[in-house]
């Protein structure tokens, strides 16, 4: 057997996707809207408290395509807190007018293939990775992750040594586009469908293409990674939430 990689786990996250019911929504009074945005935003500003201290994160964007609308991206301390967060969500009145089209659970995760040197329980900057706030950047990217399970191509099949030294190439590439695009990779193993979920940030939204591109001729990915649905929008401000909402 294989040794396993330990993992650094950290804040947990769920990614809830939603189209807009912009037919029904339309429907409604000015009025009526304008009281369930005032609803949402009251949402926002007790997310927006939480945030400010340190005891989780949010964004929010709007997805381009036709996979979804809008996309929830929450991070809590717990995952009893993402359930009530969800849970309070579902019951305001704007959720009466989205269609949930898909969902990701899982938990910020650093693994050991890259070596430490230091405390990770009192290193600020590995604190920081592990329970990020996530950052006001113009645009986001989402996609879950698998390594590949098939033949002589069974990541889980090779020693320690060799995953540590495939994922420290790995890491180089991304460690090159530092200050163009972060990363949040969180661990769904038990969670969800997937193995990682992704999130990339940038302020260029080429250099998601150009990122990804380039990691797919890294040995890690040509040859053991499987890639699920990307997803790519923009963030939204709270000023900007009231403009996507209006029509």
């Amino acid at each position: 057997m294989a040794e396993p990689a330990k993992t650094l786990d950290g804040w947990y996250v769920l990614h809830d996707f939603r189209k807009m019911n912009w037919v029904e929504w339309k429907k409604i009074s000015s009025d009526e809207r304008e009281s369930i945005i005032a609803e949402f935003m009251n949402l926002l500003e007790k997310w927006d408290k939480t945030q400010s201290k340190f005891e989780g994160s949010h964004g929010l964007y709007s997805i381009l395509g036709q996979k979804a609308d809008l996309m929830i991206m929450l991070l809590r301390p717990t995952m009893d807190e993402l359930i009530e967060i969800e849970s309070a969500f579902n019951k305001t009145r704007l959720a009466e007018f989205t269609v949930p089209t898909y969902s990701y659970v899982s938990v910020v995760e650093l693994s050991n293939y890259l070596p430490a040197d230091k405390d990770p329980d009192q290193d600020p900057e590995i604190q920081a990775r592990l329970k990020p706030i996530l950052p006001k950047w113009q645009y986001v990217c989402f996609y879950p992750m698998d390594k590949r399970r098939q033949g002589n191509d069974n990541w889980y099949m090779l020693p320690m040594e060799e995953r540590q030294t495939m994922m420290r190439s790995h890491g180089m590439i991304g460690r090159s586009y530092a200050g163009k695009v972060r990363q949040i990779i969180s661990g769904s193993v038990g969670f969800d469908d997937w193995e990682w979920g992704v999130t990339l940030f940038a302020h260029d939204v080429l250099q998601f293409k150009k990122l990804v591109y380039e990691m797919r001729f890294d040995e890690v990915s040509a040859r053991y990674g499987e890639f699920g649905t990307f997803y790519v929008g923009t963030y939204l401000e709270d000023e900007k939430v009231k403009q996507f909402l209006h029509v």
